[in-house]
């Protein structure tokens, strides 16, 4: 988002090439063969990398340039906020951010597994839900087997 701010789409795109290289450096690092738990761990991070950076190269060109676009404000975001008085938390912590939904974080561990793959039916689920938490309301995604309700 800063980068938008800063750059416009210009900004973005250079976002994406630092993206680029982080994601090489992924690959470096499991190309070591790194222990087992470390190679679950690096394979979700990547999995969750390959689509942000998908993502922001659909945004790049599309020619996204302000962060209040859909494509933009549409995206699952986190925010760190350190306002006191902050709702939910009642201290400075992690805000989830999706389209008008925002609500605290609330940390959970949900263990180190790894990711099957986020699609554009994930993202419209995550769309889907977190609209429904933030109406206080929840959800319950149901589909035959290997469809992705689990991610």
């Amino acid at each position: 988002e800063e980068a938008m701010v800063q750059g416009g789409n210009a900004g973005l795109r250079t976002y994406f090439d630092k993206m680029l290289m982080q994601l090489q450096e992924l690959v470096e690092i499991v190309r070591t063969n790194p222990p087992y738990l470390t190679t679950v761990t690096l394979g979700a991070l990547m999995t969750i990398d390959v689509h942000a950076r998908d993502v922001t190269l659909k945004m790049c060109d599309e020619g996204l340039e302000d962060p209040k676009d859909f494509a933009w404000v549409s995206q699952l975001r986190y925010y760190w906020e350190d306002r006191e008085d902050l709702a939910g938390l009642g201290s400075p912590g992690f805000i989830v951010r999706q389209i008008q939904a925002s609500f605290p974080y609330g940390m959970e561990y949900l263990g180190n597994t790894p990711r099957l793959v986020i699609t554009p039916l994930t993202d419209r689920c995550y769309i889907t839900l977190t609209g429904a938490m933030d109406l206080l309301l929840g959800g319950a995604p149901q589909g035959p087997a290997g469809t992705g309700k689990t991610e």
